[in-house]
């Protein structure tokens, strides 16, 4: 379960210098983009707009945001239209997102995040010497080394994945066995069906009176047959070409 909406705000606020009271305030796409920011360090802040009031102001932010992901590969999708309605839940679960994804990758270090905004450049340690001391740190993680390239999240999937990739073909596999034996066993009685059709067909040629007879056994032979389930219907196409080879 992730975090609650006071200890989200406490935790973007700290880290951001912000003062945000509301999680639907993420919505304008500011703050989320200085998050991903204190992890690569290379989002341009001097064009994210933070006093803004408008969607279109708030979907500028986030193309910034959009561009960040592509650039580090980040596979995960961001619902903008959703977001810049502000509306909470929309907004506390892409932020319970972004806090897990910064608890696994950010660097460690100081982040000066007000210097930033005003378009400074990163603090001596969030470079150079700290941040190999702070790829120590992010190696003893489970996850391996810090991803000062940009993680490529879906190249980085947990173990576990593989054995349940594998879980799954072998699931597929048995399904599929499954209905080839299905298969073949409605093949065999359908053709024992047709040969019984046929039979009958030839007698009712060779005696047209048996036909008529309505207790006969032509007749409760032709009800088994041609009787259906409740609610089935014979497909048009198939009802055609029943109609074509009836000759009775």
């Amino acid at each position: 379960m992730g975090e609650s909406r006071q200890e989200l705000l406490q935790w973007i606020n700290s880290l951001l210098q912000l003062n945000l009271t509301k999680v639907e305030q993420c919505g304008t796409g500011a703050a989320l983009c200085q998050v991903y920011d204190s992890i690569f360090g290379d989002v341009p802040m001097s064009r994210v707009k933070f006093n803004v009031n408008s969607e279109y102001a708030y979907i500028q932010n986030f193309k910034i945001l959009q561009n960040t992901f592509t650039k580090h590969q980040i596979d995960k999708s961001i619902p903008i239209e959703a977001l810049v309605k502000c509306k909470m839940q929309d907004n506390l679960d892409f932020l319970q997102w972004t806090k897990r994804f910064w608890d696994q990758y950010f660097p460690g270090g100081d982040y000066d995040a007000a210097a930033r905004r005003k378009g400074g450049a990163l603090p001596a340690t969030m470079s150079g010497a700290s941040r190999a001391s702070a790829g120590s740190a992010a190696a003893r993680r489970p996850g391996g080394a810090t991803p000062t390239g940009g993680p490529r999240v879906a190249a980085r999937a947990p173990a576990a994945s593989s054995a349940a990739t594998q879980a799954l073909q072998q699931e597929v596999a048995t399904l599929k066995e499954a209905v080839g034996g299905l298969e073949r066993e409605r093949d065999f009685y359908f053709h024992k069906l047709r040969d019984i059709e046929v039979l009958v067909q030839s007698a009712v040629e060779e005696d047209p009176e048996l036909e008529k007879q309505e207790d006969g056994l032509i007749k409760a032979i032709q009800a088994i047959l041609y009787s259906t389930e409740e609610g089935f219907e014979i497909p048009e196409a198939d009802a055609e070409a029943a109609d074509d080879q009836e000759t009775f």
